[in-house]
């Protein structure tokens, strides 16, 4: 049972840029269209736990769903999922030890870890078992960042960094319990 955040930053740790835009993530030409590992990271989880205001950011995207697997709304203030995606997403609430129990026995045990403020509350709460984290070469210099406070230091091994493009650099990290 892992939950696993994949996520790209910017040199200086924002996740989306001071207006909350990700226009950012294509800075980096990407003329063959790589998927610089998501297929394959995509393959080993069983599904996705996503804060709203992401939830709400994929909705606005101009693109087919991403997901091939069930998507999880981690809010207690969202009522309803839109009627365009109702099929695709559920929205869950408690407490983060509550929802992680309910989808394990639902069957989901690889979960993947998405949005700022969801990540941050799965590390403060030291969740979180693996961070897959691309840095991308710019500097945002403000924005919503990846990282916030936390109670205690949380330590983590390195396990492989891969660059992509010549540009990108994605390294993997493993808690260290």
């Amino acid at each position: 049972m892992s939950k696993i955040v994949y996520i790209a930053t910017s040199l200086d740790g924002y996740i989306a840029d001071k207006d909350g835009g990700l226009g950012w993530l294509h800075s980096i030409p990407n003329p063959d269209n790589l998927d610089l590992g998501w297929v394959d990271f995509m393959e080993k989880i069983d599904a996705l736990i996503m804060g709203r205001n992401t939830f709400e950011t994929v909705c606005g995207f101009d693109v087919e769903w991403p997901y091939p697997m069930p998507v999880f709304v981690l809010s207690d203030t969202m009522t309803s999922i839109p009627e365009a995606y109702s099929d695709k997403a559920e929205i869950i609430s408690g407490s983060l030890s509550e929802v992680v129990e309910s989808l394990n026995q639902r069957g989901f045990t690889d979960l993947y870890v998405d949005g700022g403020k969801t990540i941050q509350s799965f590390l403060d709460a030291d969740m979180i078992d693996e961070l897959i984290i691309t840095q991308l070469p710019i500097l945002l210099g403000g924005g919503v960042p990846l990282f916030g406070t936390l109670a205690e230091p949380l330590a983590f091994e390195h396990i492989s960094t891969q660059v992509h493009l010549d540009a990108l650099v994605q390294t993997h990290y493993r808690r260290k319990r």
